[in-house]
């Protein structure tokens, strides 16, 4: 299958792949690393989130929106 799809959609593309997916999407959904850890069977922690996670562009809006919450709560005014 891996072939068909490298050949036909001329994407670079092994089944291993979809453990780094699976890892990603599960810390993404806000799933406790160490649950991920768990699941794909990494020896420790930083496994999971220094190999098998990677930074997305919704990682990144929940990081603006969180922080965003902060400055409301903590009353941090503009800071021009």
């Amino acid at each position: 299958m891996s072939k068909i799809i490298k050949r036909d959609l001329e994407i670079e593309f092994n089944f291993h792949i979809l453990r780094h997916t699976h890892a990603t999407m599960l810390l993404e959904a806000g799933v406790n690393p160490k649950v991920v850890q768990e699941r794909l069977g990494h020896s420790s922690v930083s496994i999971t989130l220094d190999t098998y996670s990677h930074i997305t562009t919704e990682f990144q809006k929940i990081a603006v929106s969180e922080f965003e919450k902060y400055l409301q709560k903590n009353k941090v005014s503009n800071l021009k």
